[in-house]
């Protein structure tokens, strides 16, 4: 498979992938590709192999067996801990990340994911979905292509999930 130009930029995917969770398979034979734009959503019951597939795909964990066409500096992962310093504040979250990752755009996040007034409240203090907004805006500064995430939606009202949609 590999990874191809398809005009607008280059396809992501994987060729017969095999996952394991505790040594044993939850996921055989997967192959997908991604354009650049394109989305793909994973569904299905708790305990099925959603989080070990995600995980191999982010490059946190190998794969049985296949192909992994993903290379690791275009992936940014986001899961149900959001990558974020608990007495740091806001934007200062977002700096640390974007300095990390030699990306920018603080302000573009910010305001993004709906946090200009929170910017200089202290991460511990947000609320659940609070959080999980400068999570997904941490991801925004990363600079990264692909974006391998973990139930995004978790905690987010209906306003924040229009944000993210």
């Amino acid at each position: 498979m590999g990874r191809k130009d398809l005009g607008s930029g280059m396809a992501w995917g994987v060729e017969g992938l095999a996952v394991a969770r505790g040594g044993i398979a939850v996921m055989e034979g997967l192959t997908f590709a991604l354009a650049p734009g394109q989305a793909l959503v994973l569904r299905g019951p708790n305990g099925i192999g959603k989080t070990t597939l995600l995980r191999t795909l982010a490059g946190l964990q190998p794969a049985v067996a296949g192909r992994l066409e993903l290379p690791a500096d275009d992936v940014a992962y986001g899961a149900h801990a959001e990558g974020i310093k608990a007495t740091l504040s806001v934007a200062e979250n977002l700096a640390f990340w974007a300095s990390v990752h030699g990306a920018g755009a603080m302000g573009a996040a910010l305001t993004a994911m709906n946090l200009e007034r929170l910017r200089d409240r202290a991460a511990l203090s947000l609320s659940a979905g609070q959080k999980r907004r400068l999570g997904l805006a941490r991801l925004l500064v990363t600079g990264r292509p692909v974006w391998i995430l973990d139930e995004p939606t978790v905690s987010l009202d209906a306003e924040s999930v229009a944000l993210f949609a």
